[in-house]
């Protein structure tokens, strides 16, 4: 005899199969910013002068923190990306279920503590900074009008993970850090603009959705001019005078063009970023602030 009375209505649906796990575990850690990053990061730590091991834990570290954001961005969005239709995204395509990409976002995170750590307490704690900071992003202040700031801490975190880890533990310096933060700002706007409508039907008010497409297109070339600027300022030579203009070139083609071709000033920051990027790792040993031997190579490398 049971107290229980049965369930009414219709039943619940049953869980949906997943019909490719590891393929879809695969394209829910956002593969190819993932890898972007965790390459750059990785040069930039070789650049500046991390051995073979160091460079292996820099990598290691960039990648488990960068697969742990990816996997939290696709299940904290797994309803939203249902609701607007998003197929081509693998939680609503059915390969993998929402639970198993938020157990492997939390394992992953897990995993990237002593990873971070491994290059010592400072840079330990500025790597996992800037990913609590993503978290922090996936998890509700990408609606919000600062959802600009996760973008610059995280970005800004990096340059400074791989000084922090450095021989010496040298301080970052300040001007690649603020250069890396803009980076991340303009990355912000430009990530935004493919799925700007979809993100407004489902209540997303970041600061790009209350800028509206015309004001990203304008806006977004801001935040990686300056970049260019402070990272030309950086290496004072000809080669940093030539980057700022033709970032600043690129910049006006962009803006001027945008209103017959909304493509262009998309087009136009990717290429300024990717000035920007080539700059960052042209610096090299000038991301630390602290030993001789470092601002000597730094100065060797400028000339």
């Amino acid at each position: 005899m049971s107290d229980i009375a049965a369930p009414t209505g219709p039943p619940p649906p049953p869980p949906r199969r997943e019909s490719a796990p590891a393929l879809g575990l695969l394209l829910a850690c956002h593969p190819g910013p993932t890898v972007a990053v965790t390459t750059l990061v990785t040069a930039l730590a070789a650049a500046a002068g991390r051995d073979a091991g160091g460079c292996a834990l820099v990598g290691a570290a960039v990648l488990s923190g960068q697969l742990s954001v990816g996997w939290c961005n696709d299940a904290v969005d797994a309803a939203h990306d249902r609701a607007a239709g998003r197929t081509g995204k693998p939680v609503p395509a059915g390969l993998v279920g929402a639970e198993r990409v938020a157990l492997a976002a939390r394992s992953a995170l897990v995993v990237c503590v002593p990873l971070s750590y491994a290059s010592g307490p400072a840079a330990g704690t500025v790597h996992l900074l800037g990913v609590g900071a993503a978290w922090a992003y996936d998890l509700g202040i990408k609606g919000t009008a600062g959802s600009w700031v996760p973008y610059a801490i995280g970005f800004g975190s990096l340059p400074a993970f791989v000084a922090f880890g450095l021989p010496g533990r040298p301080s970052p310096t300040w001007w690649i850090v603020a250069a890396s933060a803009l980076l991340g700002c303009g990355a912000h706007l430009a990530d935004a603009l493919p799925d700007l409508a979809d993100d407004r039907a489902n209540g997303v008010r970041g600061l790009p959705h209350r800028l509206g497409p015309t004001g990203i297109r304008v806006l977004t070339p801001l935040p990686l001019l300056a970049a260019t600027a402070l990272l030309a300022y950086g290496c004072s030579d000809r080669a940093g005078r030539a980057a700022l203009v033709g970032a600043a070139t690129l910049a006006a083609a962009g803006t001027l063009l945008g209103g017959r071709h909304p493509r262009v000033p998309f087009a136009t920051s990717v290429a300024v970023a990717a000035i920007d990027v080539s700059l960052l790792l042209r610096r090299g040993t000038g991301i630390a602030r602290s030993t001789a031997r470092l601002t000597r190579r730094s100065s060797r490398q400028c000339a």
